[in-house]
């Protein structure tokens, strides 16, 4: 018999002000009240606490992270308990002196950090300029069993790799959460922004279904110039472009955010729904695991013979 568990799931798109306690006052305020509205686990956006810092390359900017746990899961805590959710928290992780992380942590309904996941994929573009703050992640790629239901988190850029994706579903994720901070160039918008949205929105779909996993990428959204108390990086800024979006196990949107304020998307999670559709379109089953070695390449020389003849049928 199919699983008849359903719950909800609040996600957060919002704005980011140059004043970090501000934007973290804001963050609960949006966890409430996505609570108030039947949220049971409630995401926020990739590194909320602050304006996309990432912008340019500063040293002082390191001050912004903090140790996991500490502050901010300490306070989400208290607010995870008081509402009985769960909560998806991105944060800049100090680990080590010298050691910093892009992470996501998930916060139980009594506040206790159910898990812990260091963003994986890290890029290094024009505004994005992540290499300089962060160390890959050295955790994996991770489900976690929460008061109801089971999650996985991923963050952003690691929404470009199918693997993360694929091995966060066969750990019996029921939803892949991707906190992200994804925007528009200024000067790229008119030319290229539909196709950059549709494109990201696409292969997002594509994991939904090709793992038969509910998939919610949350973004922040409006403009930013990685201003940190009137410290500004130097150019026109992102745009970023929101359009956050929950899909189901068919790949169909069913709940879908404005490209330009902020809002909290509430969208139902039906378990009995993944079992349908593995069922009707059996992927997980029909995997050639013994043909996939070639994955753990970094690149296959066309002029290579591999897999050599007879050795994958």
């Amino acid at each position: 018999m199919a699983d008849a568990r359903k719950y909800k799931v609040g996600l957060v798109q919002m704005l980011m002000g140059p004043v970090p306690e501000e934007n973290f006052v804001s963050a609960v305020r949006y966890i409430r009240e996505a609570a108030r509205l039947g949220a049971n686990v409630v995401c926020l956006p990739e590194l909320f606490r602050a304006q996309y810092f990432c912008q340019r390359e500063d040293a002082r900017l390191f001050d912004l992270a903090e140790p996991i746990p500490g502050p901010s899961t300490t306070r989400l805590g208290e607010v995870a308990r008081e509402e009985r959710v769960v909560i998806i928290a991105s944060l800049f992780e100090r680990r080590a002196p010298g050691l910093y992380h892009n992470t996501a942590v998930t916060l139980n309904v009594d506040g206790s950090i159910a898990s812990v996941y260091r963003k994986m994929h890290i890029p290094d573009d024009p505004l994005y300029y992540e290499k300089f703050y962060f160390t890959p992640g050295d955790l994996g790629f991770k489900a976690v069993d929460v008061a109801f239901g089971r999650v996985g988190t991923l963050v952003c850029w690691d929404q470009w790799y199918p693997e993360g994706a694929r091995i966060t579903a066969l750990q019996g994720a029921e939803v892949i959460f991707y906190p992200t901070a994804i925007g528009w160039h200024p000067a790229e918008k008119a030319e290229f922004g539909a196709a950059q949205y549709d494109a990201w929105q696409t292969i997002q779909r594509g994991h939904a279904i090709a793992n038969g996993v509910y998939v919610a990428g949350v973004n922040r959204v409006g403009p930013e110039q990685g201003d940190i108390r009137g410290d500004r990086a130097v150019g026109q800024g992102l745009e970023f472009w929101g359009g956050s979006f929950l899909a189901d196990p068919f790949g169909r949107i069913i709940a879908k955010a404005s490209h330009d304020a902020e809002e909290i998307l509430i969208g139902e999670i039906d378990v009995g729904l993944i079992e349908d559709t593995r069922r009707n379109w059996p992927f997980l089953r029909d995997r050639r695991i013994d043909a996939y070695e070639p994955i753990t390449k970094r690149y296959i020389d066309p002029a290579s013979s591999w897999p050599a003849d007879g050795d994958c049928k």
